[in-house]
């Protein structure tokens, strides 16, 4: 496993505050209030989107037509990634706006804010479902992947909650703040925060299954995804370094194997994987028209061709780059009219 830079662009003009990635897309948010989107297939710039008033808090893609962003302005904005235009721009908080997070079905989405709230959002009709009161100021908020329970974080505890409920079924306290979260599986937390550790979670029984000592500063941000059948966890620290670690659920009391680790000579605020899954494709069906013996030989290779919020060499066919309409092209010129658009709607 080895990790390069791929693509590098200075993109804002103060600190990265957020970052998100489709299948396609890689958008960041600042504190320069706004919001960059580059087109990783082509590995360019794209655009970007100028509708809020404040640092960009939280961004989060549902599928590949949809973005939700918030910021500390209290709006949470719906934008189409067809034509990158803000369909619906939400007063969501009194406060800023300090995380959201995207029910699996895409129909919900939570949000909480400096307004000690907690609220549910019906996507569908693009209004407020329900809202609930909370004694402090939460700081993350998480769907479980199959969407049976949600966490929220305050400080350096997490409340679990039970959908069918909206009850707190346990709470997990470190010592610590904690700075991000991650579900690895629908039962499986991983947590990382100021004391350089990362743990892991049962939501069940919220017993501690093991912990380590990941990097020599504070852990900003925490990533996981699945590959051929085996677990990776993705963080990235104030120390400046990117680690890449195995995780072997049926041993999870065992501290995971470090895969690589990059130093970027940053301090990092945030972190996503983006995965080329376009190509995966086309390598697997290339692998099944060989023979078995060079499947399995191919197997390990492909695992390692990940790459870090990154693509590999462009070996898209030509059927893809029809698929690329004009419409995306014309966007870049006229971003600064479709604002005013936005602003008169």
């Amino acid at each position: 496993w080895t990790v390069v830079p791929d693509f590098t662009h200075h993109a804002h003009s103060a600190s990265l505050s957020a970052v998100a990635v489709n299948n396609r897309y890689v958008v960041t948010g600042s504190r320069d209030e706004t919001i960059q989107i580059y087109d990783m297939k082509k590995k360019i710039e794209h655009g970007a989107l100028l509708q809020h008033n404040g640092t960009i808090t939280c961004l989060e893609f549902y599928g590949t037509a949809h973005l939700l962003s918030g910021a500390e302005d209290g709006l949470i904005c719906i934008w189409n990634t067809k034509r990158w235009e803000c369909l619906k721009s939400i007063k969501a908080h009194k406060g800023q706006v300090t995380s959201l997070s995207i029910h699996p079905s895409g129909k919900l989405a939570l949000s909480v804010g400096t307004d000690k709230t907690l609220r549910t959002w019906n996507l569908v009709e693009g209004r407020s479902a329900f809202i609930k009161n909370l004694k402090q100021n939460a700081h993350i908020i998480k769907w479980s992947p199959d969407g049976e329970r949600y966490v929220t974080v305050i400080t350096n505890k997490v409340d679990i909650y039970k959908l069918d409920t909206a009850s707190i079924t346990g709470t997990i306290t470190t010592e610590k703040r904690i700075s991000s979260l991650r579900f690895i599986t629908d039962s499986i937390l991983a947590i990382a925060g100021d004391d350089e550790i990362i743990r892991f979670y049962s939501c069940d029984s919220q017993k501690c299954l093991c912990e380590f000592k990941a990097h020599e500063n504070r852990i900003k941000d925490i990533y996981s995804f699945e590959r051929e059948g085996q677990y990776v966890i993705v963080t990235a620290s104030s120390d400046g370094y990117i680690k890449m670690w195995n995780l072997d659920l049926n041993k999870i009391k065992d501290v995971p194997s470090l895969l690589c680790e990059v130093n970027t000579k940053a301090r990092l605020t945030c972190l996503a994987v983006w995965l080329n899954r376009a190509s995966e494709t086309k390598e697997n069906s290339d692998k099944a028209a060989t023979s078995p013996q060079a499947n399995e030989d191919e197997k390990s290779s492909i695992v390692r061709r990940k790459k870090l919020c990154q693509t590999g060499k462009s070996d898209k066919t030509t059927k893809r780059k029809r698929k690329i309409t004009p419409e995306k092209q014309k966007l870049e010129a006229p971003l600064p009219k479709k604002k005013k658009k936005q602003n008169s709607s």
